[in-house]
């Protein structure tokens, strides 16, 4: 007899209009990228959520559901558009949460930077080759902070 083992699916985030994202499926395999939603230049500014919460729903689906989802906490942004962008993501990712009853649970970003390479203000370039060094190839900064943010979650976070 065989036994069908199983694991929480997790879900990280990088928040952003190019959000990063990794996630630990149920079987154990890990998918990872990065998905845009800058709107058009038609566009409202509005739709950029829209197409986020919808790629929220299209994850769960195809994953078969989320037990966590992992979202870095960013305290001070370059500019205001970003700190905008920032806030609208995560208001409408944490309401996503509550109304399909998945935890969440945001991490600093010195604590995700100190976990991947040893320094709490570890640039870029350091997570990237952190990430790679664990045999990973993301296609930028955006899918390395959410692959170093999945890692923190499964060894930190409580997702078995």
């Amino acid at each position: 007899m065989t036994e069908n083992k199983t694991t929480t699916s997790v879900l990280a985030l990088d928040l952003g209009t190019h959000t990063g994202w990794a996630l630990r499926q149920r079987d154990g395999g890990i998918a990872s990228g990065t998905q845009h939603f800058a709107p058009s230049r038609f566009e409202g500014g509005g739709m950029r959520f829209l197409r986020f919460k919808h790629w929220l729903t299209e994850i769960k689906q195809t994953a078969g559901g989320i037990d966590a989802v992992y979202f870095e906490e960013v305290r001070r942004h370059v500019g205001v558009d970003a700190a905008h962008a920032y806030g609208g993501f995560l208001a409408h990712l944490t309401a996503w949460c509550e109304h399909h009853s998945i935890p969440y649970q945001g991490v600093p970003v010195g604590t995700i930077k100190k976990h991947a390479t040893g320094k709490g203000n570890g640039d870029k370039k350091a997570v990237i080759a952190a990430i790679k060094a664990k045999g990973f190839d993301p296609a930028d900064d955006n899918e390395a902070d959410a692959l170093a943010l999945l890692d923190w979650a499964l060894k930190n976070g409580g997702a078995s």
